[in-house]
């Protein structure tokens, strides 16, 4: 995936090297509104639509609690699809979504979204971007902050997955995230061609820690029980899950 005439070549981009903390840092959320039988449909499966959303609904507060304590309100940005007035929780997530900017998604595809939210926050926004989505609830403000740190020694950073896929990409130059766009999201294999596509674009990737993120009922039994305090591990003993 060779990056198109219009973005600069990777020897041209800024240069990493330099401390970067949390603070000189953009949070990007990307995220669907929780709506029931809509959102985690894998999980529903075993749950219900309706749990399945209310527990999607508590992963994005859990998720937009943790990176307010990071970020602060004027670097925080959520790409949503959907509507809140729909979702789970819906009172809850508008509430927690005020002091964030909301952009719409767009592209025809979640590859394509990804890429199009990053050049959404660099076209109000100069300067690094985390990315993650709502899959986490269990990241921590400590793992946001040792991401933003390892900017300083590279150009990007992978998170892992344990089921092949990714939870977090950051970058000290978003316009690289073009590379996304045609990547095959949610496989075993999305990972491991993420980090080929940004190293193909001449990226220095490090590797943050591996999470597993929510996609279905294994998946939940384990994230519930690493964060107990969360609002997601509360749903899932109301659920009445939490020994399943």
């Amino acid at each position: 995936m060779s990056a198109p005439a219009a973005n600069p070549p990777a020897a041209n981009r800024p240069v990493a090297n330099r401390p970067v903390a949390a603070e000189d840092v953009h949070c990007l959320v990307v995220a669907k509104a929780p709506v029931p039988g809509l959102a985690k449909t894998r999980l529903g499966a075993s749950v219900g639509a309706a749990a399945a959303a209310d527990l999607a609904a508590a992963a994005l507060l859990d998720t937009l609690r943790v990176c307010g304590e990071v970020f602060a309100p004027e670097r925080r940005f959520l790409a949503l699809t959907g509507d809140l007035a729909d979702a789970a929780r819906s009172s809850d997530l508008e509430a927690a979504v005020e002091s964030w900017t909301v952009l719409a998604q767009r592209g025809s595809d979640f590859s394509a979204r990804l890429a199009a939210a990053h050049a959404d926050v660099q076209a109000m926004r100069q300067g690094p971007v985390l990315q993650l989505g709502m899959d986490t609830p269990h990241v921590h403000a400590g793992l946001l902050a040792e991401v933003c740190t390892q900017l300083a020694s590279c150009d990007a950073v992978l998170g892992p997955a344990a089921d092949g896929g990714w939870w977090a990409l950051a970058m000290n130059d978003p316009t690289a995230a073009h590379v996304l766009a045609g990547i095959p999201t949610s496989t075993s294999q999305t990972g491991r061609l993420t980090l080929a596509a940004l190293r193909q674009e001449g990226l220095r990737v490090s590797l943050a820690a591996t999470l597993v993120d929510v996609d279905t009922h294994d998946d939940a039994v384990t994230v519930a029980h690493a964060a107990p305090h969360t609002l997601f591990a509360a749903a899932w003993q109301q659920a009445g899950r939490w020994s399943a």
